[in-house]
């Protein structure tokens, strides 16, 4: 089964603002879903995403 976030849930979950939730959907770096006007997050789609942004640290030098 799903477990389906609402915008302060995910904000909480990220330690992070609404608003910045708000903005990452607007410059489509985070997908979710309008269920009765309100967005929605599939925890197990944000935890697949945060491990793509991931970068090792021989990745983060020149």
């Amino acid at each position: 089964m799903r477990h389906l976030m609402d915008v302060g849930e995910l904000a909480r979950y990220l330690k992070l603002k609404k608003q910045t939730i708000y903005n990452w959907l607007s410059d489509n770096k985070i997908t979710g879903m309008k269920i009765g006007g309100v967005w929605r997050f599939d925890k197990k789609e944000i935890d697949r995403w945060l491990r793509s942004q991931t970068r090792t640290s021989s990745q983060n030098h020149d």
